[in-house]
């Protein structure tokens, strides 16, 4: 990837009114000289080495994916899937840098077929003259599928060296063909020691310490949630107030506008969110039952939409263990649509705790799969005749309901008959775990399985 260097042709206007932006990955230390007043402190605190960057070892340590790439001297074509504030503009600009390649950066959101062209030729013409080119594109999940298929040929032939950023989820944002050529680095929020680190910057940068308590200062951390450029747009908030004494959490709070929930509620979130709530039931925790279920409603999830996968959960994890789970699913559902919101939601926590404190069962669950699968199987194998309804003088000539015992007329109200067609072996899907009410259940069936093997003994003998 060494190239030399060489004097670019001049770059076309992106839609935000200028240039696309074209650099050679260079910039100025956070030093705190020759910045402009007007400068963010987040764009001032930008890292100017791989090293400075904070909170993503998992690629930029040691044994890092991306420092080993660079270490063996090949950049491949990446998306970088992160929330925002994670570094992964910052991160493909360094990568340019390290990499000795022009950056040139577009946004889907502004850019379109027309732009991408104007790259990909400019990026041909320093391709000739030996410089490579990182083509940076924000939000690349913002193009079409048609858009996505134009970087195939460029990123299969070198071309440039494409870099997407993206905050979806790239197997849903993203088609196959564009994925199977771009290796995905997952970038994590950061976590409290990161956010503690660009705090520390921040402060050394400005020459100035906060003015808050310790226990404020991790209010403010847990405000950013893991976005970097949020904490450093609330710290040039609080370096701006005339302040005597140190701020506590409550005061801090009452300056400072909360960060608003991560949530999307048809797309990736939403669906981790609520198999975090599912498998937080199924697991009978009820306290993180209960985060999950209060993350969702405060992400602006819809009560509704709740109470139905509580309903599901109801009849496929918890089951006969404890029959009355599925009534009290309905009861809190309807309680919701009566009460409506914020009193409805009470109802819907209090079921959230009964379905994380049931005993769980699948027992039924996996029986009407299991069932299915044989109904499927047969085909249309009829009824036994002894079991069949005979309410013309015909169908009981040829046999309906000949043979038939009443159950209730017999010793236990069992007659131990097989309900089985007559061509089919009798099957045993249903197997109660026996735990909670199951527990009486698998009793009663292991009772009725012995009265009916007796008898058939009994029927062979005769």
């Amino acid at each position: 990837m060494t190239a030399r260097r060489e004097t670019p042709p001049a770059s076309g206007n992106d839609l935000f009114g200028g240039s696309v932006t074209d650099t050679t990955g260079s910039e100025s230390t956070h030093s705190g000289r020759g910045h402009a007043p007007t400068q963010p402190l987040a764009d001032r605190l930008r890292p100017t080495t791989l090293d400075d960057v904070v909170g993503q070892q998992q690629l930029l340590g040691p044994t890092g994916a991306l420092t080993l790439m660079l270490e063996r001297g090949t950049l491949a074509s990446l998306i970088l899937w992160g929330g925002p504030g994670v570094g992964k503009t910052t991160i493909a600009r360094l990568l340019a840098k390290a990499a000795n390649l022009r950056f040139v950066q577009l946004s889907a959101v502004f850019s379109g077929v027309a732009d991408l062209k104007k790259a990909f030729d400019e990026a041909r013409r320093f391709a000739e003259s030996g410089r490579g080119t990182l083509l940076f594109v924000d939000e690349i999940h913002r193009f079409n599928r048609a858009q996505q298929d134009g970087f195939l040929p460029v990123v299969e032939n070198g071309t440039v060296v494409l870099v997407g950023a993206t905050t979806e989820n790239p197997s849903f944002a993203l088609n196959s063909a564009l994925l199977s050529r771009c290796q995905v680095m997952v970038l994590r929020r950061l976590d409290d020691p990161a956010l503690e680190a660009l705090l520390v910057r921040a402060e050394e940068e400005t020459r100035r310490t906060l003015p808050l308590t310790e226990s404020a200062r991790a209010t403010l951390r847990a405000m950013a949630d893991g976005d970097g450029r949020y904490l450093l747009n609330m710290v040039e908030q609080i370096l701006s107030l005339k302040t005597e004494k140190p701020l506590d959490p409550q005061e801090l709070a009452r300056i400072l506008a909360k960060r608003a929930v991560l949530y999307d509620k048809d797309r990736e979130e939403h669906y981790n969110l609520i198999s975090a709530l599912h498998k937080s039931l199924r697991g009978s925790d009820p306290d993180a039952a209960l985060y999950w279920f209060a993350r969702m409603l405060e992400g602006g999830e819809d009560p509704r939409y709740i109470a139905r996968r509580l309903t599901r959960f109801a009849a496929e994890d918890v089951g006969m263990a404890d029959p009355s789970a599925l009534p009290l699913a309905i009861a809190a559902w309807e309680t919701y649509e009566r009460l409506g919101s914020p009193e409805g939601e009470l109802a819907l926590a209090q079921l959230v705790v009964h379905l994380g404190t049931a005993p769980k069962s699948n027992a039924v669950y996996k029986a009407y799969g299991a069932a299915r699968r044989a109904a499927k199987a047969t085909g249309s194998l009829m009824p036994p005749a002894h079991i069949l309804n005979a309410p013309t003088k015909l169908m009981k000539e040829i046999g309906y309901g000949d043979g038939y015992q009443y159950d209730h007329d017999t010793e236990e109200s069992f007659s131990g008959q097989n309900y089985f067609p007559d061509d089919m072996k009798r099957q045993n899907f249903y197997n109660p775990k026996g735990l909670g009410f199951e527990r009486e259940v698998r009793r009663r069936l292991d009772t009725w399985a012995g009265i009916r093997a007796s008898r058939a003994k009994q029927g062979k003998q005769e």
